[in-house]
């Protein structure tokens, strides 16, 4: 289980088949991935800088890697996430979750991102045609975390 903060970019691909290596006992794993895009409530985007805070950015991923792992029977859990100058297309977030079973491995997939968007010291300020503006939080990523606030749902 782990978090990495990083500028450099990333391959996907590499990281999803890195999750379930050398552990046979893994039956699934899930996994999201987050790309910038060149928009943005209907404005176009032209790229974004993702600010961050060493050290506390790190604690808080890691905190939302426990509080997960505390939930379901996970047998790893990664979060990496890029910061700094970022371009449309390209990845800025993984979050790979693995499990013996798919329902483990799906829950806790959905509630790292769930948290990672309302609980992680990130901000974004985006190049737009009208110049450079900071992105808020939305009431949608806060409503998706409050939910796990109420327990498991049947």
């Amino acid at each position: 289980m782990g978090v990495r903060v990083q500028q450099s970019p990333f391959d996907p691909g590499v990281e999803l088949n890195a999750l379930h290596a050398a552990n046979l006992g893994i039956g699934a794993v899930t996994c999201f991935v987050g790309y910038v895009r060149d928009f943005n409530e209907g404005r176009d985007v032209a790229g974004m800088f993702l600010e961050h805070a060493p050290g506390m950015t790190e604690k808080a991923l890691q905190k939302i890697i426990d509080e997960a792992a505390g939930r379901w029977p996970l047998l790893r859990l990664e979060i990496l996430h890029r910061v700094g100058r970022l371009e449309p297309g390209e990845p800025i977030v993984f979050v790979g979750a693995a499990s013996a079973h798919r329902e483990a491995a799906f829950d806790g997939c959905r509630f790292v991102m769930d948290y990672l968007k309302t609980r992680a010291p990130f901000w974004k300020k985006e190049d737009t045609p009208e110049g450079t503006r900071w992105v808020e939080g939305r009431c949608s990523d806060r409503d998706a975390a409050d939910r796990w606030q109420q327990g498991p749902t049947d």
